[in-house]
C-alpha cells in the first residue's frame, strides 16, 4: 500500500529525501521536479488537472504529487520489547491532530529517550512527510504505534505492568512524582485534553504549574516538558 503526497514543496521534500517514491505526477512540465526525479530513477507521469485532483483527492495539489511508501508502523508488542532503560516509558497521544505537533513530540521523544508513541488510527495525525519534516528525522528512529482504542490500549498495557500518567490542568504536580515504574504519558487534544475513559484509567494526573496568565500550553510544548520531567526524576544530575 502506497501513500500519495501533494504540492510543489511537499513533493519536492520528498524528491530530496529519496524516500522510496514510486512516481511523480505532473500536471504541467517542472524541470526542477523532474531532475530530481531523474537523479532518483523516479518514473514522472502527466496528467490533466482534473485526474491529478482526483489522484489527489484535493484541489490544492498545485499540479504536483507523487506516490510514496507509507511511513511504517510498529505493533505495541514491539514498542513495549523495545524497552532501552530500566524503566519503560511510552508516549500516548490522545487526538492530536496538527501534524506540526506529531512531529515536535516526535523529535522530543527521541531526545528525551523514549521507547515509542502511541497513537489512534483515527482523529489523531498520522505519520505524513509534514510530520517527518517537523520531527528533523526522528520519524524513523522513534518507533510508533497507531492503535484502534487507546483505552483498550492502556488497559494492555496496565497488564505488562505500565503505569498512566495523564496530563490535565487540574492534576498534581508534575515534579511530585519520581516516575521509578514503567510509564505511560498520556497527552490530550489540544483542545478538549484527555478523553473522559481514557482518563479513567489513569493511575496519576499531573500538571504543569502555571504561574503566568495564560492557563494552557500547545500540547507538543507540555509535552516535551514532562518527557524531560520524567527523563530528569529518573536521572538526577549528581
Amino acid at each position: 500500500m502506497t501513500q500519495i503526497v501533494y504540492g510543489k514543496q511537499m513533493v519536492r521534500q520528498v524528491l530530496k529525501e529519496n524516500r522510496s517514491v514510486k512516481k511523480l505526477f505532473l500536471q504541467n512540465p517542472n524541470p526542477e521536479l523532474e531532475e530530481l526525479a531523474r537523479r532518483s530513477g523516479v518514473p514522472v507521469v502527466m496528467m490533466d488537472r482534473r485526474k491529478l485532483t482526483k489522484l489527489a483527492e484535493s484541489e490544492n495539489h498545485q499540479g504536483a504529487a507523487a506516490e510514496i511508501e507509507p511511513y511504517k508502523t510498529v505493533s505495541l508488542e514491539e514498542l513495549i520489547q523495545n524497552k532501552k532503560g530500566e524503566y519503560g516509558f511510552l508516549i500516548m497521544l490522545d487526538e492530536i491532530e496538527d501534524p506540526h505537533n506529531l512531529g515536535a513530540v516526535l523529535r522530543t521523544a527521541d531526545a528525551a529517550g523514549a521507547d515509542g508513541v502511541i497513537f489512534k488510527k483515527t482523529h489523531n495525525a498520522s505519520l505524513t512527510p509534514t510530520v517527518a519534516k517537523v520531527s528533523a528525522g526522528a520519524i524513523d528512529t522513534v518507533k510508533c504505534a497507531a492503535v484502534t482504542n487507546l483505552t483498550r490500549t492502556a488497559q494492555e498495557l496496565k497488564k505488562h505492568g505500565y503505569w498512566i500518567v495523564g496530563a490535565d490542568m487540574d492534576g498534581v504536580d508534575y515534579r511530585t512524582l519520581n516516575y521509578d515504574f514503567n510509564t505511560v504519558l498520556i497527552i490530550g487534544n489540544e483542545g478538549k485534553g484527555i478523553s473522559r475513559l481514557l482518563s479513567e484509567q489513569c493511575d496519576y494526573i499531573v500538571s504543569l504549574p502555571m504561574r503566568g496568565t495564560i492557563q494552557s500550553l500547545n500540547a507538543s510544548v507540555s509535552a516535551g516538558i514532562l518527557m524531560y520531567g520524567i527523563d530528569a526524576a529518573r536521572h538526577p544530575v549528581k
